[in-house]
């Protein structure tokens, strides 16, 4: 840890951390590890540490709850190593921690304050080390210094002669602002950038810049091929004898210089200006350099042929060999070619057929996308950093090469073009150095321009062109940016299917971001290739339409618009084919339009979810992927979970969780399953294939889109007692109770649910109580998503309900009855409703229901009966029955108004609602003013009512009542008549 750290976090010189972006997301990274650790990890979190981790903490023995031995300030773990010792001591303020299952418990307690606490315990492991690292820190980089060394660097490789470097840059333009340009995933190791330096008299260096110190990392991959260096200048001297030679008298960089400058002035010497430094090493290396050519260097000069047509880069080396000049391979050129080439192709009219008013944006121009772009739908891309190198000498022959051809494109005749565009195809297109080639001289506007000529083998040419370069992130952008994609969507009307297709499947490309996706739509492009779909003669075409629709249906209203122009039953048509290629579109296509309900409809009535559970069984991956995904998605239906259970869709879905390895798959795999579960006959089929067993085995070592529906599925599967027992059996109690600390709220959701489910069971319940499951699932109750809220206070009702001893357990939950009353304030009706059941199964206990009267839980009952939520109200009025029973709350209730409303839930359509509050409405009418307000509201006639249900607890509820209500009438009646 110590070494990581201190090479990965910015620290002060007090060996406290530095309040700063880089290092709050490794805080948030730490966090997020050791909260999950305990899960993933569950052997290997119980593992004992050689010396505990011990920091000052802001955590009081009041914070920590069961498990543990409290005296006084002092805590200690019940948990201890071999030799007795708890595995986590509190001497305020110090606290040791000894495992990672108690380091995760910690962070679980410190709530609001978990990453003060895990700052606090790296600043201590950091100080505890930090006479050990002492070496580290000496050496320590940061990215300021690597920025300044690099502008030094790059100095030296000007000077044509003098120069000591032939060109330095960077592996990436992009910077982050820690200044940083290594990924994010590599600055946790300490690494800061990547660069290319070229020496006079060696290979490229490829060198990694880290906090620790520079090194060489091999031309591929973050390896360490060297030693580790102090700073550039070091590395380069023992690699390159040229640059040593030419540096002798060069401070290392310019921070050293400022170290030496001020050594210098202190001994009364002359500063020499960095000029001055600069002068004498040219003058060294112009030395090294007569000697070279002194001994033997030939000396070239530039093929006509090649010079007349431009074809010579910018460092004076021919681009293409000359099969006329054999004998010449390089040359040097004059330094005003560069110059002059980049003019002749900046500067260029369009001849004749090429219209030069289209073009909204000047050539090589590079959109910028304002935040207002960004899209919630989903999204194949992000925004990229362009990577350019540093200079132009950096460039491959490609990029001049196909800059001159574009140059032959902007003025040649029919003829000259197609050809020009045949010699342009020859060159690899997929490669960005090619792609930016053809942007950066404005070759994209003469592509595009050549769209709207008549000469179909231009436009084909063209097409083909940008069917390729449009992978590319920046330039798919720069087409729509100049209007290229209307010319595109125009080219969908031609009669040449070549052109159709082509123009289709560049539209693939390029609707991968929003805004071109609605520019389709704009100028109608969803009905023009949804009409290619009818292409029943044509495979190709009908396949690049399905394939531009995909890209286009990651759009809510092109979905519609699809459906509007006729596309499902073209989809359902193509959906019968058998070739894969073409599949993979259609299923694509729908799985991402099955997220619509009319989508889904369409999908069960119009058969084709036979298709789909036939293609389960193909070969092909990514179409069973796919397969699988329009299933879990369109299963949320009970006709769809039957047909897939009819077709024998079950059982290949079960068969997909094989395939563990291709994630994608498996989670589309598990969604299926776990919707499909839903249905209790699919679970029995699906058990028939052991899916459960295969379940709990997926339920360790996955990524969270799988846990998501592998926990999903199971809470479907313990609805049945069998498969309760199963899931114990196979050990999958425990995963799932270490699940429940993790962040991931969808997964919360499920994994409560699933818990709770298996809660229902004693046995299954006295596991889940002695792993502290039921502390983790109240603990979920301060969780901000009220989907986790409520999910959790259900699951806390069959806990309850199940545990050996239920109203000692919910006490040893310290402050836990506290916030189960105050989540009585919430706003959201299913969370309200969960905890109306939760207080009812707690209030059983007369210890516990005297806790939560004392927290106010009567007022706040009272103050929600008058909603018209059914659901609500039946355990409303169960929580109201049960607390009934202690002291003066019926009383109270009566006077805090919560009477009258309940005898309106007598006209509730749903009898549950009739059972609960017939039950507290008996409860409350033995309050003597409670009868009276029962009898003025009406109450007495809709008992009757209730009395002549098959319910026998009902009857007798609503029986109990009226006779409560009579007595209070008979005991007045005799008392009027005494007096």
């Amino acid at each position: 840890m110590g070494v990581s750290l201190t090479k990965a976090a910015l620290w002060t010189s007090s060996g406290k951390l530095e309040f700063t972006p880089m290092n709050e997301s490794l805080l948030k990274e730490i966090l997020s590890f050791v909260e999950q650790f305990s899960s993933q990890h569950p052997q290997e979190a119980e593992h004992v540490f050689e010396e505990p981790l011990q920091w000052s903490t802001t955590l009081v023995a009041s914070d920590f709850k069961t498990d543990y031995d409290i005296s006084d300030s002092d805590v200690q773990s019940h948990e201890k190593d071999s030799e007795g010792h708890p595995l986590l001591r509190l001497s305020p303020p110090t606290v040791y921690v000894r495992s990672f299952s108690q380091l995760s418990k910690l962070v679980h307690l410190a709530d609001d304050k978990k990453l003060e606490e895990v700052r606090a315990c790296l600043e201590g492991k950091h100080n505890d080390h930090k006479m050990r690292f002492e070496s580290h820190l000496q050496v320590r980089l940061d990215p300021t210094t690597v920025k300044n060394d690099m502008e030094l660097l790059k100095q030296l490789c000007s000077g044509g002669e003098k120069r000591v470097l032939k060109s330095v840059r960077y592996t990436s333009d992009y910077e982050f602002s820690n200044g940083c340009r290594a990924p994010l995933w590599r600055q946790v190791h300490g690494e800061i950038c990547y660069l290319v330096i070229e020496p006079c008299d060696t290979d490229n260096l490829y060198i990694t810049c880290s906090t620790a110190g520079v090194f060489l990392n091999g031309e591929s991959g973050y390896e360490r091929t060297s030693d580790m260096y102090e700073d550039l200048l070091t590395l380069l001297k023992s690699q390159s004898p040229y640059f040593d030679f030419g540096v002798q008298e060069l401070p290392s960089t310019q921070r050293i210089q400022h170290v030496e400058s001020v050594d210098m002035e202190e001994q009364g010497q002359p500063q020499r200006s960095y000029e001055q430094q600069e002068k004498n090493v040219h003058d060294k290396a112009r030395q090294q350099h007569t000697l070279n050519k002194a001994g033997g260097e030939k000396k070239y000069e530039p093929c006509p042929r090649w010079k007349n047509l431009g074809l010579m880069s910018p460092c004076g080396y021919v681009i293409i060999p000359c099969k006329m000049c054999p004998e010449i391979s390089s040359k040097k050129q004059g330094p005003g070619a560069k110059s002059k080439m980049k003019a002749e192709f900046s500067v260029s009219s369009l001849h004749g057929r090429l219209s030069s008013q289209k073009i909204k944006t000047p050539a090589g121009a590079l959109p910028v996308e304002l935040s207002s772009e960004s899209s919630s739908e989903s999204e194949e891309e992000e925004e990229q950093s362009e990577r350019r190198p540093e200079s132009n000498t950096d460039l491959p022959s490609e990029y001049w090469q196909i800059q001159k051809l574009v140059k032959y494109l902007k003025g040649g005749d029919q003829t000259a073009t197609v050809l020009t565009l045949c010699a342009m195809m020859d060159f690899n297109l997929m490669q960005e150095t090619c792609q930016l080639a053809i942007r950066d001289v404005g070759g994209l506007e003469v592509l595009i321009n050549l769209l709207d000529t008549d000469e179909v083998k231009c436009k084909i040419g063209s097409l083909k062109i940008l069917r390729k370069i449009s992978h590319n992130v920046q330039i798919r952008r720069t087409i729509v940016d100049m209007g290229g994609l209307q010319s595109i969507v125009k080219i969908l009307d031609s009669p040449v299917k070549d052109l159709k297709a082509l123009a289709a499947e560049t539209i693939a490309n390029v609707a991968r971001f929003r805004r071109a996706r609605r520019t389709v739509r704009q100028y109608g492009g969803i009905k023009k290739l949804v009409k290619l779909l009818d292409c029943e003669k044509d495979v190709e075409v009908a396949r690049c339409g399905a394939l531009a629709l995909w890209s286009c249906s990651k759009s809510t209203k092109n979905k519609e618009a699809i459906r509007k122009a006729g596309g499902i039953p073209l989809l359902g048509r193509l959906l019968k084919s058998p070739h894969e290629n073409m599949l993979i579109p259609v299923v694509g296509t729908l799985q991402e339009c099955a997220s619509e309900e009319s989508y889904r409809i369409a999908i069960q009535t119009e058969g084709m979810v036979n298709d789909l559970v036939k293609n389960l069984s193909s070969d092909n991956d990514e179409l069973q992927m796919h397969c699988a995904s329009a299933i879990f998605k369109c299963a949320e239906d009970k006709q769809t979970r039957d047909l897939v259970r009819k077709y024998k869709g079950l059982q290949p879905l079960v068969s997909l969780l094989a395939k563990a390895n291709n994630k994608q798959l498996l989670a589309a795999a598990t969604g299926a399953i776990w919707k499909c579960s839903i249905s209790i006959e699919n679970v029995a089929k699906f058990q028939e294939h052991k899916a459960l067993e295969t379940l709990v085995g997926l339920l360790t070592d996955q990524p969270e889109e799988v846990l998501v529906n592998v926990v999903g599925a199971l809470g479907e599967f313990a609805q049945i007692p069998d498969s309760k027992a199963t899931i114990r059996k196979c050990g999958g109690i425990k995963p799932l109770v270490n699940l429940l600390t993790g962040t991931n709220q969808a997964l919360l959701v499920n994994v409560t649910k699933a818990v709770g489910a298996c809660a229902t069971d004693k046995e299954n319940m006295a596991i889940i109580d002695q792993l502290d499951g039921v502390r983790l699932v109240w603990s979920l109750l301060k969780n901000p998503s009220a989907d986790v809220q409520s999910s959790s206070a259900w699951a806390l009702c069959p806990c309850i309900e199940n545990a050996k001893d239920a109203g000692e357990m919910v006490r040893s939950l310290v402050g836990g009855l506290e916030l189960i009353v105050n989540l009585l304030k919430s706003t959201n009706n299913e969370v309200l409703a969960s905890i109306c059941a939760a207080i009812a199964k707690i209030a059983k206990d007369k210890e516990n229901l005297a806790v939560l009267t004392d927290h106010g839980v009567v007022p706040l009952l009272a103050k929600l009966t008058n909603t018209t939520d059914d659901r609500l109200r039946r355990h409303l009025a169960e929580a109201i029955g049960h607390c009934c029973i202690w002291g003066s709350n019926r009383a109270s209730f009566g006077e805090a108004g919560a009477v009258a409303p309940l005898v309106r839930y007598l006209k509730s359509k749903d009898s549950t609602v009739h059972q609960s509050t017939a039950m507290a409405l008996y409860q409350l009418s033995k309050d003597p003013h409670n009868c009276i307000t029962m009898h003025e509201k009406g109450v007495v006639k809709p008992l009757i009512h209730i009395m002549g249900s098959n319910d026998e607890i009902l009857q007798e509820a609503a029986a109990g009542c009226v006779r409560n209500i009579r007595l209070l009438a008979l005991a007045n009646r005799k008392a009027r008549l005494f007096y």
